[in-house]
């Protein structure tokens, strides 16, 4: 038995989970319900579970199924909306609510109504060519199985009966519309995360927080050693792994690269970091019962997408409006200013480079942002609550994103808004990079990781992994009748049937 280099032998797991987020915790729930022999570890660098990317009031927290996000159904050069990535984006969320409503029937999540709330999810736009817009996306979507029931309004009636809050003071001589879907949800991922680590501690999965991890060795018997600092009494240890998952948020990145695996060349990160408005007026939050989802701005990246939000935070209803893009080098919000300036290596200098030729709008976008004052953001936000004052909302900081930089033929690097699983090709390693859809993907997110890090075992693992999600491997979008049996389904277990949560 190898020691490490002072001489102290390491521990032994099977599997190392790197973060105490949604994506590790979900990761080692499927594990643990499909080898529940193998010993699983989570290390997190800070002292509770979830309190970055999936902490509540450090996202959106839609549920994200393209029922009203509209940087998922883009407008192209002949008038009609392509909806290819909204139809995949929900098959995505189909498959994390089938994923929650077996593990609510099988006592791991034992409070749906803790992580999960019903909440419509609405489509905004003013404006001739924007309402024109949204009545061919609406027109493109009502159509589709995935968004049967979505309804569409250019009336100001009907707007002033959903929306109260937006409606007051309203000028409508500049043309509104809506597009809603009832059966949209919010979703706590911090509760979630906190249900499925609760149940892995129980079944016997080592949980340590205050545990940094510094360093990732591949060892020659095919292990990893995985170096682990004490962050409060700054002790170290080393603990081999036969399989580790990075789900480190805007730290994968570092970590990945000092892996030293093939994969994870070329890649870099460019964070953008966001601010809400947080509604301190009760009054006005119980006015408003919707996730309403409006236009990006030219050249704004799409976690940038406006939206009036309610939000269910430990059963209480809140309202967020935003987000305002900020921006800092670091990767975490508890993360250094080093961490960009660090993650810049070699072998992805030339993707960096590239993407600060071809981002110019966004780099010019996050200047304007960074230059609003506090005037600025409430004029922002009177485009949705033409009535707002300043007194009513309070600036809040949401959390840090690490959009993906990738390398990229001729063009040196692109920007990628989206989520990447890279890992190593015998599969012993991976990590996510990226943000949106983010958390609300996690469940199909780490059906990937398995998938790639585990091929064998995977086709092995079909019988129970269709146990947890019945629709794994169809396409529900052309199956309407399993997708009508899995939401009723998924409804029902997840306590979907019934009236939003209120304002006191």
């Amino acid at each position: 038995m190898s020691s490490d280099r002072q001489g102290v032998v390491p521990q032994k797991t099977d599997v190392v989970l790197v973060g105490a987020g949604i994506m590790s915790a979900t990761l080692g729930v499927l594990l643990r319900r499909l080898q529940p022999e193998w010993s699983i570890t989570v290390l997190e660098r800070l002292d509770a579970a979830a309190a970055e990317s999936s902490d509540p009031w450090n996202n959106a927290g839609t549920g994200h199924s393209a029922l009203c996000e509209l940087n998922y159904t883009p407008q192209k050069a002949d008038g009609t909306v392509d909806i290819t990535k909204a139809v995949n984006v929900n098959e995505q969320f189909q498959v994390s609510r089938q994923f929650w409503s077996y593990a609510v029937e099988n006592g791991i999540l034992p409070a749906p109504r803790e992580f999960i709330n019903p909440i419509p999810h609405i489509s905004f736009v003013h404006g001739g060519d924007d309402v024109k817009y949204l009545r061919a996306r609406y027109d493109a979507l009502a159509k589709h199985p995935l968004f049967a029931g979505m309804e569409y309004s250019e009336d100001e009636g009907e707007f002033g009966r959903r929306l109260p809050l937006m409606a007051a003071g309203r000028d409508y001589s500049d043309p509104v519309a809506i597009n809603w879907f009832e059966g949209g949800t919010d979703v706590d991922f911090g509760a979630l995360t906190r249900q499925l680590l609760a149940h892995l501690g129980k079944s016997g999965a080592t949980i340590g927080f205050g545990q940094q991890v510094t360093n990732l060795t591949k060892q020659s018997n095919g292990d990893w050693r995985v170096a682990v600092k004490n962050v409060r009494t700054h002790e170290r240890k080393t603990i081999d792994a036969k399989f580790v998952f990075v789900g480190a948020g805007g730290g994968a990145l570092a970590l990945l690269q000092r892996s030293g695996i093939a994969e994870a060349k070329g890649f870099g990160g460019f964070p953008v970091s966001g601010e809400f408005l947080r509604c301190t007026n009760e009054s006005l939050i119980g006015l408003h019962q919707a996730k309403v989802y409006g236009k990006a701005a030219v050249g704004a990246p799409p976690m940038s997408v406006p939206h009036l939000d309610t939000r269910v935070i430990a059963g209480k209803p809140g309202l967020l409006f935003g987000p305002y893009a900020g921006w800092s080098p670091k990767f975490l919000k508890n993360g250094k200013i080093t961490d960009l300036p660090l993650s810049v290596k070699p072998n992805n200098l030339l993707s960096m480079l590239g993407v600060g030729v071809t981002e110019m709008g966004l780099t010019k976008y996050l200047i304007g942002e960074l230059m609003q004052s506090p005037e600025d953001r409430i004029g922002t936000l009177s485009q949705f609550v033409p009535e707002a004052d300043i007194k009513d909302w309070e600036l809040i900081t949401a959390g840090q994103r690490v959009q993906v930089i990738r390398r990229k033929k001729g063009k040196g690097g692109v920007l990628e808004f989206g989520t990447a699983v890279v890992n190593a090709e015998d599969g012993s390693i991976a990590g996510l990079l990226g943000a949106s859809p983010g958390a609300s993907t996690a469940v199909p997110a780490m059906l990937d990781v398995l998938q790639k890090c585990f091929p064998a075992d995977f086709q092995r693992w079909q019988p129970a992994l269709k146990e947890m999600v019945p629709s794994l491997g169809t396409k529900l979008s052309g199956n309407p009748a399993l997708f009508d049996e899995v939401w009723q389904w998924s409804s029902k277990t997840l306590e979907l049937n019934r009236e939003p949560v209120r304002s006191a």
